[in-house]
């Protein structure tokens, strides 16, 4: 079997008595014809599995939906206020931008923020995901191939293995890759200079990150849901893009019922662009959309059958609750962490439950979405 010849310049040898060539060699340990670092980026930079899969999309749906330039984005003004002076500043001194991380719910803009930043630098860009990057090898096949400035996309980064956290660190503060290979008394080290690179993290999950892992990004940046106008607006444009035959109202009736998410706004839209082509003459009004959306169980206030299923267990089995999050997802036949991560969020935003030390608590508000009259509290002094 013949191997990958060490040509790579970044390559320095701690060790006394044996050539970077062999060392290259020894570590990575691929056949010539594999190409090992555009083998490994390629893997990487092709499977994104992260948990925002869980909501159904259409992936060309998706792709030809996505603004490409800061103009095109809408919401999240300030945000994107910031981001266009860091890239700006960057480019006025050809610098690359500094690491950014990005936080907020599923569907909110991370993936397409981290597009528009480098096509803003005129920058290459490589995607990858925290559990994808399972040991030193890969994450040194991603970064040896990026070029000067390119930008680094990690999505679920919260996700990452904590060895690899500690390969990450030198990498983003020195850009220089320290991998170990062998144990014991032959053990040695080789050090890989990198290009300066941009490091952009997306989570949903900031509190799962490690501090010397957040210290790394400055200041975070964090999503919020958007507002119904905001909404309407994304709605609007990308009908433009499908060439869908939609009225204001029609579009606004959709954004409403979206949960503020702009990837749940497309679906709605997609949805309703079927409805309407085979009940309405292909023109959405805000009675077409009404019509179409409640065929589907999402009702006026965004909720559909899952988060009403979630309501209703909480109410009529637990008594309103408190209840564990554990038997609450036992009940509705669903994984504990979905419902912390994908319904529980819109719920108690809007209002409908609480998480309390004891458990999941139902509001007045639950009840009366169900028609149900609230529960009185015991009172504790008679």
């Amino acid at each position: 079997m013949k191997f990958v010849p060490c040509r790579h310049p970044g390559v320095e040898s701690r060790t006394t008595g044996i050539s970077s060539c062999k060392i290259w060699d020894y570590l990575f340990y691929f056949p010539l014809s594999s190409g090992i670092f555009h083998s490994m980026a390629g893997k990487n930079a092709e499977t994104i599995p992260n948990r925002e899969e869980i909501e159904a999309k259409d992936p060309r749906l998706d792709l030809s939906l996505r603004p490409t330039v800061f103009d095109d984005f809408t919401g999240q003004p300030k945000i994107k206020e910031r981001l266009q002076i860091l890239v700006e500043a960057a480019s006025q001194r050809k610098d690359p931008l500094a690491h950014l991380l990005l936080i907020g719910p599923p569907g909110l803009g991370k993936t397409t923020l981290a597009n528009i930043l480098a096509r803003a630098m005129g920058r290459n860009l490589k995607f990858t995901s925290g559990p994808v990057i399972e040991k030193a090898g890969d994450l040194a096949g991603l970064l040896t191939t990026m070029e000067e400035r390119d930008v680094l996309f990690i999505d679920e980064i919260h996700r990452l293995q904590k060895v690899i956290e500690e390969y990450l660190y030198p990498a983003m503060e020195d850009f220089k890759l320290d991998i170990i290979i062998d144990t014991g008394p032959n053990a040695r080290s080789v050090r890989l200079n990198l290009p300066h690179f941009t490091l952009i993290g997306a989570t949903t999950r900031s509190g799962l990150l490690s501090s010397p892992l957040l210290s790394r990004f400055g200041v975070p940046y964090r999503l919020d849901y958007y507002t119904a106008e905001d909404l309407q607006k994304v709605i609007l444009r990308s009908a433009r893009i499908l060439n869908v035959d939609i009225e204001t109202d029609g579009a606004f009736e959709i954004a409403r019922r979206s949960r503020g998410t702009p990837r749940i706004a497309n679906n709605l839209l997609r949805i309703t662009r079927e409805y309407a082509q085979v009940r309405a003459g292909n023109r959405i009004t805000r009675e077409v959309s009404h019509a179409a959306l409640t065929m589907w169980g999402i009702d006026e206030d965004g909720l559909d059958e899952m988060d009403k299923r979630l309501l209703e267990t909480l109410l009529h089995k637990f008594d309103g609750g408190p209840v564990g999050i554990n038997s609450l997802a036992v009940a509705v036949g669903e994984e504990a962490g979905t419902l912390e991560e994908v319904y529980e969020p819109f719920l108690i935003q809007e209002g409908y439950l609480k998480r309390t030390p004891q458990g999941r608590l139902a509001t007045e508000l639950a009840y009366k979405k169900l028609g149900l009259s609230p529960r009185k509290q015991p009172d504790l002094f008679g």
